[in-house]
């Protein structure tokens, strides 16, 4: 199934997710700082070109967004969500299903690896430039526990068990009363939803939020795995 991972600049400019201290491959010079957003038009096999967007998140998580341009259906947008983890030569994306990706930093930019992690041969451009660019808000499957307490809904992820305030509506809330058994209770829930980022309570901070777009599914029979 084909996927697309969004994402965005929390509004906090080029700061710098990694250090500088390790060495890229074939004794490059040293890695420079690296900012959180990146994008550039990937090789495809079945379209004109893969836009593709990628946003690291300082909380070790990232969204991936994914473009088929000029598909036989048209322009198509997928997003994808999951973890990220630096090796001393690769950056590492776990996606929610599992599937990993792989880039090589080189100077400011990120190359696509395959599959395996080893370096794409190839006469096509497999690189993403640093770029600022807001959230993508195209819908991806997303599956977690929710609470609403006080008037604040949250959501801890089950892929990645980071908890998220979700941006509350009536519809919502009146799915997770429903399907509570107790005040307060975690309850299982699938959704298509996209991240936002939005003012925290502590003034003058920005925090990332979600947003339930569709296919909203209570149970509270089940947790995550």
């Amino acid at each position: 199934m084909k996927k697309i991972i969004t994402g965005a600049v929390l509004a906090l400019g080029a700061l710098s997710l990694f250090g500088c201290h390790t060495a890229a491959f074939n004794h490059e010079k040293p890695l420079q700082a690296m900012q959180q957003s990146y994008s550039g038009v990937l090789p495809c096999a079945d379209c004109s070109g893969l836009e593709t967007s990628l946003f690291l998140q300082q909380d070790g998580t990232y969204i991936l967004q994914e473009i088929y341009q000029g598909s036989k259906d048209g322009d198509q947008a997928f997003a994808s969500y999951g973890s990220w983890a630096r090796t001393a030569d690769k950056l590492v994306l776990t996606g929610n299903d599992g599937e990993k990706r792989y880039f090589h930093p080189k100077d400011e930019n990120l190359e696509m690896l395959d599959m395996s992690g080893e370096p794409v041969t190839s006469q096509f451009n497999y690189t993403l430039k640093p770029v600022q660019q807001s959230l993508p808000k195209t819908p991806m499957a997303l599956t977690g526990m929710m609470q609403y307490s006080a008037d604040a809904a949250s959501f801890k992820d089950c892929a990645t068990g980071k908890v998220f305030p979700m941006s509350a509506n009536k519809s919502l809330e009146e799915g997770y009363l429903a399907a509570r058994k107790a005040p307060n209770q975690l309850v299982f829930l699938s959704m298509d939803g996209h991240f936002m980022t939005e003012p925290s309570m502590e003034e003058g901070q920005m925090q990332k939020a979600i947003v339930a777009d569709k296919n909203v599914k209570f149970d509270a029979t089940k947790s995550c795995p």
